[in-house]
């Protein structure tokens, strides 16, 4: 008999196979029209959330500036607010974003990689206690008493329950 039997958690095992979460595990993986059209969209977005198509659309826009200025000042905010700013910004913001999902896909998998080792951590503990209670099992028999087994219960708390009145 052992003085405390652990029980792990399942979410324990189903994390280890899974792996840390990353943004492309988020990909539709549907029917041949979904991983096509995600495909496309990918390929698309890559495209225009680079650095270089913004620069490419900032040239672009740079070719009616010169009409834009002879419209006078009303003309050359319209230019501003609805040919560059919308065009060469979405690149730029797509850019932004694709750095921000790389680092969230570090801190994901830094945190998947603390999580492991702090329960790896907790198993040497447990392993540790384990080796106290046999010792302290054969030691309780030595000096005639009885261990009393410890439980956990559904709160994740542990109860005493005495196995004989003695």
């Amino acid at each position: 008999m052992t003085i405390y039997e652990h029980l792990p958690h399942p979410h324990i095992a189903s994390r280890h196979a899974q792996g840390p979460v990353k943004v492309t595990d988020q990909l539709s993986k549907g029917n041949a029209v979904t991983r096509f059209n995600t495909r496309v969209a990918i390929v698309i977005t890559r495209a225009v959330g680079s650095m270089w198509c913004a620069y490419a659309f900032a040239l672009f826009d740079l070719i009616s500036l010169p009409d834009a200025i002879k419209g006078g000042a009303s003309a050359i905010v319209s230019w501003v607010a609805q040919t560059f700013l919308q065009l060469v910004l979405l690149s730029v913001i797509m850019v932004g974003q694709n750095v921000q999902a790389a680092a969230s896909d570090r801190r994901s998998a830094a945190t998947f990689h603390d999580a492991s080792a702090a329960l790896h951590e907790v198993a040497q503990v447990q392993a540790h206690l384990a080796a106290q209670d046999a010792l302290l099992t054969r030691i309780a028999e030595k000096i005639g008493l009885e261990p009393i087994p410890v439980e956990e219960t559904s709160s994740g708390s542990e109860t005493a329950e005495p196995t004989s009145a003695g």
